[in-house]
């Protein structure tokens, strides 16, 4: 795929949608163990959330020459995904944010480590990090660009729907990210409905045919 046309995979709509309907629905919709990327991965101010196409690349570990180059390529509206070997420093701070905005790309999802915490949640740029140091990075060795990788045992691939939000980041398959989308909407619409009835007096055993376990 053509990097400059990876962000044409998936409309506003979608991404709106795959936003409300969350990691949780769309992992379990999805069916796919290996898209739920690891727990460690976390928002880096409270209620940062981002969907659209990867945009991956590779870090040596304690080296961010790789996200410079990126910056030159990145198709506007992606998302960087940024392996680092799992090593903590701060491969990220507020120059590549704003260099970031500038490039049109949605945020940020890394195993490594990020700095400069209080201008990122002032700017509202959604980073999804390992962790938070102050220590800072060479620049010396561009391992990968653009290519598919593995992020924590998550396959990820130019294009690839990345989902992020306060219950953690997912990543599916381009080829499998509409039908997962459509799964996620009758799931979410099932338990709407469940809510209502729960409301009404219903319970969960019930509704989820349990009742053999009620004690009523």
């Amino acid at each position: 795929m053509n990097p400059l046309n990876a962000t044409d995979r998936y409309s506003d709509a979608e991404l709106k949608q795959a936003l409300q309907l969350g990691t949780s629905t769309l992992f379990e919709a999805s069916g796919i163990t290996t898209s739920a990327v690891d727990t460690a991965i976390r928002p880096v101010w409270n209620g940062a959330a981002v969907a659209g196409p990867a945009f991956p690349l590779h870090c040596a570990p304690g080296d961010n020459l790789a996200i410079h180059v990126a910056m030159e390529l990145v198709p506007r509206g992606s998302i960087l995904v940024v392996s680092t070997d799992s090593f903590i420093a701060g491969y990220w701070g507020e120059v590549l944010t704003v260099a970031a905005e500038a490039a049109g790309v949605r945020g940020l999802i890394i195993d490594g480590g990020v700095r400069d915490i209080a201008a990122l949640a002032m700017r509202r740029f959604p980073v999804f990090s390992r962790g938070i140091s102050m220590r800072g990075t060479g620049k010396a060795s561009v391992p990968s660009v653009g290519q598919p990788l593995s992020f924590t045992g998550t396959p990820v691939a130019l294009g690839d729907l990345v989902v992020a939000d306060d219950d953690g980041v997912l990543i599916l398959p381009a080829a499998e990210a509409q039908q997962v989308l459509a799964r996620g909407q009758i799931r979410a619409e099932k338990e709407a409905s469940m809510m209502s009835a729960l409301q009404n007096g219903a319970s969960t055993l019930d509704l989820m045919g349990l009742s053999q376990w009620s004690q009523r």
